[in-house]
């Protein structure tokens, strides 16, 4: 009876320890587990990018045409699932949903009707992503649907971090051009788009953010490559495009108000300082306007490197201390040009 009765204190010892050690256990898990407001994802396309708990969704960069032939970058959130670089491509796809989605904002798909992704691998060694599609992707009109359609292509890929070069494969084989002419033999960086021609030595390129409608309620910034001399592709010719307005006939604008003309730009810790001279202190006329010239500023200087933040100076002075009821100590450069 006495051993039993010892048993039974044992047993009843190693039951409190065992539930002791569980509730440790799911102490130990709530640690590790504990939900964050933001977590690290690995996808199948070997991607690692930050994506919402709340949400499920990612904020990506993709590309559709206006109405006069321009590619434009959207903001748009897309839901996470497996291969989120086909999911963006899907995203750019002419179906009727993506159409009634852009629609009201002027804008259209940008690769045809049935188009499907056959397959995607990414060599991250040499950052070539290799995306093999269906036949369907022959089916556009003409030459700058064609363009626009392979740039939109490489453009939205390489948002990617992971993602440096972009192969085109069609139907399962290699093509060296397609049916307008566009070379595609050899894997494809991000450059030129919206190319526009201009005479002159021009050895160099640069791009300029200019401003777009496609129904006269909805604006979207459009950026525009223009070939430089390389001794020209400076910070001041940047903004000296921006500032003389968008090209002729291009159905394109600035956030530049009219009596507001460009001085100088200089460059300190990261900040460009850009020194402007109003013809009347009404030249930029409230908050709004001063607000969107800033962001129109940002975008052209994004550009270039180790900028963060850019000032407007008038007549080499803060806008307090010319006296303008403005807000505006720095301007961060913007991720996205247009969200929606």
């Amino acid at each position: 009876m006495k051993h039993k009765k010892i048993i039974g204190i044992i047993l009843t010892i190693l039951l409190s320890l065992l539930l002791y050690g569980c509730n440790k256990i799911d102490q130990i898990r709530g640690i590790i587990f504990e939900e964050k407001g933001d977590i690290e994802i690995i996808r199948n396309d070997e991607e690692e990018i930050n994506a919402s708990i709340e949400t499920n969704l990612r904020d990506t960069t993709l590309y559709y045409q206006n109405e006069n032939g321009y590619l434009v970058p959207i903001k748009r959130q897309i839901p996470w699932e497996e291969g989120i670089a086909k999911a963006a491509l899907k995203n750019m796809t002419d179906t009727v949903a993506v159409r009634e989605d852009i629609n009201p904002i002027g804008l259209k798909p940008i690769i045809p009707t049935g188009t499907e992704i056959r397959g995607m691998t990414v060599d991250n060694e040499t950052g070539i992503c290799k995306i093999d599609f269906s036949k369907e992707i022959e089916n556009y009109e003409g030459k700058k649907q064609e363009e626009n359609m392979i740039k939109g292509i490489v453009y939205t890929l390489t948002e990617f971090p992971n993602i440096k070069e972009v192969q085109i494969i069609i139907d399962g084989k290699a093509v060296t051009t397609m049916k307008h002419g566009t070379n595609i033999e050899k894997p494809l960086k991000r450059e030129d788009i919206n190319l526009i021609e201009v005479s002159g030595n021009t050895d160099s390129k640069m791009v300029v953010y200019y401003k777009g409608t496609g129904s006269g309620e909805y604006e979207y910034y459009v950026p525009v490559t223009i070939p430089v001399s390389s001794h020209k592709n400076n910070i001041l010719t940047a903004l000296g495009y921006l500032f003389k307005g968008a090209p002729e006939l291009s159905g394109l604008y600035t956030d530049i108000p009219d009596g507001v003309k460009l001085q100088q730009a200089q460059v300190s810790d990261g900040t460009i300082y850009v020194d402007v001279k109003l013809d009347n202190e009404n030249s930029i006329k409230d908050q709004v306007a001063f607000d969107k010239m800033s962001k129109n500023i940002s975008l052209t200087l994004s550009q270039f490197e180790n900028v963060k933040n850019i000032e407007v100076l008038v007549d080499g002075k803060t806008l307090q201390e010319a006296g303008l009821p403005l807000e505006g100590q720095g301007t961060a450069i913007p991720v996205f040009a247009n969200e929606y």
